[in-house]
């Protein structure tokens, strides 16, 4: 898999995409990072990307052309039209079934935003969808893009060792993980579950399933519900 990310921060990429589960997946070339510096597409001395929004208001507006001329140095490399999402807090909450879906794209471009946002129309010419992370406001889109590929990247095959790595973790299968333990099997006067060491992997994950549905019925009702009137 290919991402092309447009951005005006491509430093702040670096280190993350190139550490632990991501980078190996990078090494072994099973997914390709690109950053396009909407900068260097700015067509004036300044460089400037950002211009006053029309109608007044707060803060400054992306202006089209940069973004424009950034996305099509990349299309243009492709024979089809690249999925492109533009990281916007009006976009639909990204989870764990968009990560799947997303993983099943071959090339995803990811659009930044910074300041108020940018143009309406380069949202219409070029975005095929738009994401958010959560409903709160972040200085830019580089960390929600961040999220998104390391989410992503996750499902892809050969990325993680095996493929339970993922399949019981919260929220991939709509109910959030059952409780983990590790060695020693006591630690401050507290033991490991005696079922999680008896060696009875049908009983083990009997435990699990019902642990896992009274961890997401006390912390996430609302999963819970969507869990159990998918199950009805």
């Amino acid at each position: 898999m290919k991402f092309d990310i447009l951005t005006l921060f491509p430093e702040m990429f670096t280190n993350i995409l190139n550490e632990s589960i991501i980078g190996r997946a990078v090494k072994n070339k099973i997914v390709e990072f690109s950053f396009t510096n909407i900068r260097d597409f700015s067509g004036n001395k300044h460089n400037r990307v950002d211009d006053y929004p029309y109608g007044g208001g707060q803060g400054m507006v992306m202006m089209p052309q940069c973004i424009y001329g950034a996305y099509n140095s990349v299309a243009e490399k492709y024979e089809n039209k690249p999925h492109t999402v533009y990281l916007s807090p009006k976009g639909a909450v990204f989870t764990q079934d968009k990560a799947k879906e997303l993983a099943k794209k071959k090339n995803i471009v990811l659009l930044c935003g910074h300041y108020e946002g940018v143009d309406q129309r380069i949202i219409d010419e070029i975005v095929d969808e738009e994401i958010s992370i959560g409903d709160y406001v972040l200085t830019g889109g580089e960390i929600p893009a961040m999220v998104v590929i390391d989410a992503v990247c996750r499902m892809l095959d050969g990325v993680l060792s095996c493929e339970e790595s993922f399949s019981d973790e919260s929220h991939y299968s709509g109910l959030l993980e059952y409780p983990q333990y590790t060695r020693p099997p006591e630690f401050l006067g507290k033991k490991v579950p005696e079922i999680l060491i008896s060696g009875d992997h049908k009983k083990i994950e009997k435990w699990r399933f019902e642990k896992s549905l009274e961890e997401t019925k006390l912390r996430r009702p609302d999963m819970y519900e969507k869990f159990i009137e998918k199950m009805s």
